[in-house]
């Protein structure tokens, strides 16, 4: 829900701040006052586009800010994986047009795009009456909204995995004829480098082996007269470390004898003994297995030799060499064998495309159930709200494929390649009509905007439930219509702000009663200029504010009784 709004240099407006709450909230105000405006200055902030026109005269820039408490809204998080953002539960919107014509967008003090910008307002406000956040009269929104009041969530997640697993291997195939003629083209390069490679038969991590091993038997003469050299000084030699370190051995004996203070000392000396004696020991079989073996040495400079060869044709290292083995000794293979991977990949397609297919007759069943139940709540809400003889429709079609699709995912149903989309193979719509006589038309041919705004709502009160979008703002959606029908409207909007935050902006009393804030929106002259206020009204205020809906601009004291009758019947 948005909890604080604030617009600076913004048209008529210089600086407004207001926080927002939970339920009904309601604005009105005389014809001219800035409502408009108010509501362009909310749609600057969800990603509609700026011009310099809305930046207040004399001012460098306009400023719009939105504080959006989004802790139970669960598709935010998609937004926030999306665009790589840090999870958050309150989001602070900002949105700035200088007066030279630059726009900058920010999202918790992050820049973001603007086409980021108007994604996360979709996911945050939905807005009805002259402005273009109506998702409703977008034919590509139904299939969610139907999807979301369904009870299918099961069998819709099922169709989503059969879907992707067909689309994972319908790209496969794509990618295997694309390279069909590549593949066929270096079969014989190919063979010869595996030839060549094979040739020689390197061994993973053989190369640092060999290069080991060469150095030993090239220093195999520094290494015996360097290991008999220590022998000598550890073991053998007149007065090798050993003999001498026995004889200190002894004499920490007989000092051991006189003070046990000697004892720590004596175990150190037999210690170090032991110490020198395994190192004697090892060079000693060190030096019993140096050999001074020239073919040895020839074989492997020899085989080195090919290791550098190799490198120097496939990568430069053998790493790049055994990759570029294996690499090509698949493309090899397949080359080889095309018509057969071919062939298992088409019955593995087949598979998936019959589990796609049984998956998504489920789903249709399941939309065509929901989509009844729809148009009976939606043609009970029209009613209440003074559309009674309208006729509102669900339908859905798919899309039969032709051989220019080729490529294209489908399911087959009797003759026809029927297109399998991410959500199902159905083409969801809603139609209505509203005139007697009159065939219903696709939602968005709608004609009358009074009738626009009212569909939306007795839509939305049907849809109240499973509709994720936590702020819906209505402008004006009392066109066309008053007394006892404006009451519905009121009510149903009441009604409505048990599931969604409401702002609406209205001419209406009666729906003006309802509300559980009152906005007004004044024009005022401040230091010779026009500027817009909003003030929230409590107490009298709004009495007097709802007495002028009623009465107009002479507010009298029957119009105050009237306006204290209604409001009182709004609370009951």
């Amino acid at each position: 829900m948005l909890t604080f709004l604030s617009i600076k240099n913004y048209a008529l407006i210089e600086e407004i701040s207001l926080t927002l709450e939970r339920g009904l909230t309601v604005i009105t105000g005389e014809t001219g006052a800035g409502k408009s405006i108010l509501i362009g200055a909310l749609g600057l902030l969800l990603g509609d586009r700026a011009s310099t026109d809305a930046v207040r005269t004399g001012a460098d820039k306009a400023v719009v800010e939105g504080t959006f408490d989004v802790s139970a809204v669960d598709r935010i998080d998609s937004w926030f994986r999306a665009n790589e953002a840090e999870p958050s539960t309150e989001l602070i919107v900002r949105r700035e047009v200088s007066s030279k014509g630059s726009s900058r967008c920010f999202v918790n003090d992050s820049p973001v795009t603007l086409a980021q910008l108007k994604e996360l307002g979709d996911i945050l406000v939905d807005m009805h009456g002259q402005h273009e956040h109506q998702s409703l009269l977008r034919a590509e929104t139904h299939c969610g909204f139907l999807d979301d009041f369904g009870t299918y969530h099961k069998e819709l997640s099922e169709y989503k995995e059969a879907y992707a697993l067909l689309g994972t291997l319908a790209a496969r195939k794509r990618s295997l004829h694309e390279r069909e003629k590549q593949l066929k083209e270096r079969k014989t390069l190919f063979e010869f480098q595996l030839r060549d490679i094979d040739a020689v038969a390197p061994l993973e991590n053989e190369e640092d082996l060999l290069e080991a091993e060469l150095k030993v038997l090239e220093n195999s003469e520094t290494l015996s007269l360097t290991t008999s050299q220590i022998n000598e000084t550890l073991y053998e030699g007149d007065a090798s470390v050993r003999d001498n370190l026995v004889r200190v051995r002894l004499k920490f004996e007989e000092l051991c004898e006189i003070d046990a203070a000697f004892a720590d000392s004596l175990a150190e000396a037999k210690s170090a003994a032991v110490i020198v004696e395994e190192l004697a020991k090892f060079v000693q079989r060190y030096r019993s297995r140096i050999e001074f073996n020239t073919d040895r040495l020839d074989e492997i400079r020899d085989r080195l030799g090919a290791f550098t060869l190799l490198k120097k044709k496939y990568g430069g290292t053998m790493a790049a060499v055994l990759a570029h083995r294996k690499q090509i000794g698949e493309e090899y293979l397949l080359a080889e064998h095309f018509e057969a991977e071919i062939a298992r990949i088409d019955a593995d397609i087949d598979a998936a495309r019959s589990s796609c297919g049984d998956r998504a007759q489920a789903v249709t069943a399941k939309r065509r159930d929901t989509g009844k139940r729809i148009e009976k709540e939606i043609l009970t809400a029209l009613v209440d709200l003074g559309i009674a003889k309208a006729k509102f429709s669900v339908t859905l079609t798919h899309r039969v494929l032709d051989g220019e699709s080729a490529h294209a995912l489908y399911i087959v149903a009797g003759a026809e390649k029927i297109a399998a989309l991410p959500n199902g193979v159905d083409d969801v719509e809603f139609f209505i009509s509203t005139n007697v006589g009159e065939e219903v038309k696709p939602l968005a041919k709608v004609a009358s905007g009074g009738e626009v705004s009212r569909i939306m709502l007795a839509l939305k009160s049907a849809l109240a439930h499973s509709d994720k979008t936590p702020l819906l703002i209505f402008d004006e959606i009392d066109t066309g219509v008053s007394g006892r029908i404006g009451q519905a409207v009121g009510l149903s909007l009441n009604k409505l702000s048990k599931y969604h935050q409401i702002v609406a902006i209205t001419h209406l009393p009666q729906i003006a009663a309802l509300g559980t804030t009152h906005l007004a929106v004044e024009k005022a002259e401040q230091n010779k200029r026009t500027v817009t206020r909003l003030r929230k009204l409590d107490g009298e205020e709004r009495v007097r504010e709802v007495a002028k809906l009623l009465s107009g601009a002479e507010v009298t004291d029957a119009g105050l009784k009237s306006a204290r009758e209604l409001m009182r019947a709004a609370k009951n």
